[in-house]
Order: structure tokens, then sequence, then C-alpha cells
């Protein structure tokens, strides 16, 4: 694997990163790649007061508060894992400081962290929702009760609302540390059994379909549960016909898919993929 992939990590710090990092790390050393936090925390909850002056004092020394802090976390973790981490803060909007991240930096992997009391509320401006349509590489949502662990085999599940599903680049790098078949979950609008090829033989797949209705994702949950997967490969985009031929969009039911699937969730990009 040449490629280093740059890792960016958004964080609020209104809870633990450890989870969140541990999740991380694993998937860095898997696929090769650096990881730096972006912790951003909005200036309306920094700046009280009305004086100029001491408005820019509170942000001076909240700055270095927050910067101390990520250093702490990033020494520690980077000593024990033995991954490259690096770490960057600022005060400001929290859409226009990660929009401007994006931007700048140009991440390959956006890591964000689910929450089950208020998964679309993360970092407190519905920022998910967001990061989705301003980057369209992978993003990586990880799970604050199941943790990805480098130590332990690797169940690897792939979703997609199509009856082929492509399978990413990316997925096949972390085929080579999964110890358990592929196990591919398709939502199809009509499952009628087609007279194509079994792919599913050839790439060593343990397949399963449901029919696209209310229950299908619950029921598809309950199967990853099962069968005991520990990370999710998500179709993020799924084609579409329209005049001018085929488009990339995103699946309708993308939300509930994330707020009903307890594990780590590789949302993969729309250059991901290859048939």
């Amino acid at each position: 694997m040449d490629k280093k992939y740059k890792i960016a990590v958004f964080s609020d710090m209104k809870e633990s990163l450890g989870n969140t990092l541990k999740s991380t790390l694993s998937l860095a050393k898997m696929l090769n790649g650096d990881i730096t936090i972006f912790h951003v925390k909005k200036a309306s909850e920094v700046v009280t007061e009305d004086s100029n002056l001491s408005a820019i004092r509170s942000l001076n020394s909240e700055f270095i508060t927050m910067d101390n802090d990520i250093n702490k976390i990033v020494t520690a973790y980077s000593k024990d894992f033995g991954v490259t981490m690096s770490y960057s803060c600022a005060i400001g909007n929290l859409k226009n400081e990660i929009a401007t991240y994006i931007e700048k930096e140009k991440p390959d992997f956006i890591v964000l962290g689910k929450r089950k009391s208020s998964f679309f509320n993360i970092l407190g401006d519905n920022l998910i929702p967001f990061v989705l349509k301003k980057h369209k590489g992978p993003i990586f949502l990880t799970d604050e009760l199941n943790v990805l662990d480098y130590g332990n085999d690797l169940s690897l599940g792939v979703l997609s609302n199509a009856e082929e599903i492509s399978i990413a680049d990316l997925t096949k790098d972390l085929l080579l540390y999964s110890q358990k078949p592929l196990k591919s979950f398709k939502i199809l609008k009509n499952k009628i059994v087609l007279n194509k090829p079994d792919t599913a033989k050839e790439r060593k797949e343990v397949s399963f379909e449901f029919e696209k209705n209310a229950n299908s994702i619950k029921k598809i949950s309950t199967c990853i549960t099962k069968n005991k997967i520990n990370l999710l490969c998500i179709n993020r985009f799924e084609n579409k016909k329209n005049k001018e031929g085929k488009s990339l969009s995103m699946p309708a039911n993308i939300s509930e898919l994330i707020n009903n699937i307890n594990v780590p969730l590789l949302l993969m990009g729309q250059n991901n993929y290859t048939s």
C-alpha cells in the first residue's frame, strides 16, 4: 500500500475522544494513514462579554487551553499506538471553520463520532449532514460503544441499495486484515433471483438480501449483530439514471442507516468504486 491517507478527526471535546481515537487509530494502521485532530469551538461559547479587550483575552486564553488539552491527547495516543498524529485548533463559526479546513487541507478521510442521544446534532449544529455535503470522500463514523480494534480479527460488511455491489478499493485493502468472508447486505426493491454469475462465490462473500420496506434497516441491524460485524462499509452514493445518463446521489435512507446500525461505519466516497 503506497498511498498515505490523510485522516482528519473533527472534535469539540465535549465528550471523550477515547473510543473515537481508538477506532481511528485501528483504521489508520490498516490503511496506512496519518491522523490530524481538528478541534473547533464556537466563539459564542468563549466570548461572553461586550468589551473587545475582554473578548480578545478570552479567545487567547481558551485557545491556549484547547492547544494544551489536544497536545496531551496526541502525545499519549501517538506513543501508545505508534501512529503519526498531529492537531490544530480553531475558534469561530463551526460550519465556516470546518468548510475552510476541508477546502484547505483536503483530507482523504473525515472522522466523526456518533452520539446515541442526538446524532444529527454532533458538535451542536447539525454538522454531520453539512460534512456529508462538503466532503465527497470517505467518512468514518465511529461508535461510542463498539470500538474497531486493530488487535482483533476484522469482520467486514458491505451494504448497498443495489442488486450488484461494487467493491471499493478501500474495501479490498481492508479485506487483507479480515480473517472472515466478506458479508454483503443488499436492500432490493423486488427480491428476485436473477440469472447472473454468482459473484459472491468469486469474491468469497456471504450475501444477505432484504426486501425494501419499513423494517429492512432494523432487520439488517439485527443480522449485523448476529454475524458479529465490526466494520460496515456503506455505498454512500448510488447510481441513478437521468436524461444525461447516470449520476451519483446519496441513498434516501442514509440517516436511518446511520442511526440504527450500531457498529463503526465507513461511508464510501464517490471515487472509491471499482466494478
